[in-house]
């Protein structure tokens, strides 16, 4: 088991969590160019997460007898989590960039 990729899993999920859940308190000020940028940062975390994830799962191939432990489905939810925040995230922004552009007409 390489706990290495097991905790940077959990920290760069952790990461594009925090920074989609920015991202929407910006939309909220109406502040839709930071909203943007940290997306786009919370993507690349995700990325850095999903490398890991792949890394795992790589070493469960080659070990089918490989151990999965409770920190392993912990990092998993965590990354499921915040693919799943983004998604709904991205479609927030969305949502509030069109109230606001229809609030100025």
């Amino acid at each position: 088991m390489n706990e290495q990729a097991i905790l940077n899993l959990i920290s760069y999920s952790g990461s594009a969590r925090s920074n989609a859940i920015e991202a929407m308190e910006n939309a909220k000020k109406n502040d839709f160019d930071k909203a943007k940028k940290l997306l786009e940062e919370s993507a690349k975390e995700l990325h850095y997460a999903h490398e890991s994830q792949t890394e795992l799962i790589r070493e469960n191939i080659k070990d089918p007898k490989s151990q999965i432990t409770l920190l392993m489905v912990h990092a998993q939810d965590h990354m499921m989590t915040s693919q799943t925040l983004m998604d709904l995230a991205k479609e927030i922004i969305d949502l509030r960039y069109d109230l606001y552009e229809m609030k100025k007409k």
